[in-house]
């Protein structure tokens, strides 16, 4: 609240879209419970069903195809009819899959179930994006993804012995049962405290909508009074179409760069409990454990990255710093850090490296969120979801192509080559074409944008 408004003795602005921040934290939470719980299952599941590797990675990327099949869509469904009924729906879906993965009784029921799980949670994201979207200011926005997306490896690093423990006290259906209950408590609660808009909801003042809006004073004094005035972009875009969405090179390179990042993810997620069994001979107990550290060291990472971004992004004043140099620094660690794994016969030194690949490479998550607000604001969900179904393509290739890899060759060294592959290409593409500067739609210091 400004001094001014202090004199008058107007009300305090709420603060409510953090609650919305934090019901999205939750959310992610569950939903990368859920989805990594089968990385620590297969050991037993596969000894159960007879699976062997290469069925193993197909199973553990099932996931991926439904998932690809429903992001696209849940971006638009989101833009057309709102987050709060898309996710309400979404939820419900996921609970009933993820118990009913509890209830398999084979390697096909096993595919099914993970490609049902994966279809229920494809809108989850475009849901997050289209809440943050109308929720945040764009200058708040770096803040809110990098806060709500730090749940993503706070899951997997509480997930990991989570899961691991309750599939040592009640087996692995056991462990799907509860979580499926353990989802279903968020609904009611999303259904009850969110609305599609700040201005919809009951628990947002009027002073919390000029700062949403972004029609307040501003804290940051130096800022130009007329930075709101020119939503276009540098080329005259003032909205988005399928055209540019599909052909603006700033967004595609952010789409490549995060099917990168959905790699490395997908990589770790499924199959860092496998290769801590087979190189190390962990017991599925010790892998929970020793999984923590990399997650949790990426969720600092995630956090100080997301909020580091705004900071940057209000000091620069552009775009670019802010998002493509994080992107493209952030996958170049990745990529030196992995390499050497491939050739590392310590336990020690293979988990540094991971931890500090593992983080780099999720520490832009934000950025890649926000470039899709920044250059789409309009149909910001569509482009998540488009950005997404790479994401998902992802999440098929990396546990199926390094379940044939090591299947066939009894070693993770290729599956370390390629990540170190894709994070180079990921570097150069988002140095060459990724500008979102001269692409953004109502730039939020667009007196101050540099071309």
């Amino acid at each position: 609240m400004s001094q001014a408004q202090a004199a008058q003795g107007a009300p305090a602005a709420t603060h409510y879209r953090w609650v919305v921040v934090a019901l999205l934290f939750a959310i992610i939470i569950i939903n990368y419970i859920d989805r990594s719980a089968i990385s620590y299952a297969i050991g037993p599941m596969a000894k159960e069903l007879g699976i062997g590797d290469s069925q193993r990675g197909l199973v553990l990327g099932a996931f991926g195809i439904g998932y690809a099949l429903t992001t696209f869509l849940g971006g638009i469904l989101v833009d057309r009819f709102g987050p709060r009924i898309v996710l309400a729906v979404s939820v419900a879906l996921w609970v009933v899959s993820i118990g009913g993965t509890g209830l398999v009784q084979g390697f096909t029921l096993a595919l099914v179930a993970r490609a049902a799980l994966g279809l229920a949670e494809g809108p989850m994201f475009p849901g997050m994006t289209g809440a943050i979207s109308r929720w945040l200011s764009p200058r708040e926005r770096g803040r809110a993804m990098g806060s709500s997306l730090t749940a993503v490896p706070v899951s997997l690093a509480i997930g990991a012995p989570v899961v691991s423990s309750l599939i040592a006290w009640l087996g692995w259906r056991g462990m799907f049962f509860v979580l499926g209950v353990v989802s279903f408590i968020w609904l009611p609660l999303w259904w009850l405290l969110f609305r599609d808009r700040p201005e919809q909801s009951g628990f947002v003042n009027e002073a919390e909508l000029k700062e949403v809006r972004r029609l307040g004073e501003h804290s940051d004094s130096t800022a130009d009074e007329n930075d709101d005035a020119a939503p276009a972009e540098a080329n005259g875009a003032t909205s988005t179409s399928w055209r540019r969405l599909m052909t603006n090179p700033t967004l595609l390179a952010n789409y490549w760069a995060f099917f990168v990042f959905g790699y490395f993810l997908f990589f770790f997620m499924t199959w860092l409990p496998g290769y801590l069994e087979k190189v190390f001979h962990l017991s599925v107990s010790a892998v929970g454990w020793f999984s923590v550290v990399p997650w949790a060291a990426a969720a600092v990472v995630l956090f100080s990255l997301g909020h580091f971004s705004d900071r940057l992004l209000k000091r620069s004043r552009r775009l670019r710093p802010a998002r493509s140099y994080l992107i493209a620094g952030t996958q170049a660690i990745a990529a030196v850090a992995i390499l050497p794994v491939a050739f590392s016969s310590s336990l020690t030194l293979s988990l540094i490296l991971i931890t500090i690949a593992l983080a780099a490479s999720m520490g832009a998550n934000s950025a890649y969120y926000a470039v899709n607000v920044d250059i789409a604001p309009d149909r910001s969900a569509t482009a998540l979801g488009i950005m997404d179904f790479g994401f998902a393509i992802a999440g098929f290739l990396a546990p199926a192509i390094t379940g044939w890899v090591v299947g066939s060759q009894g070693s993770f060294a290729d599956a370390f080559f390629l990540l170190t592959a894709l994070a180079v290409s990921s570097v150069i593409l988002t140095l060459l074409f990724h500008r979102p500067d001269t692409h953004a739609i109502g730039h939020p210091y667009a007196a101050d944008r540099k071309r």
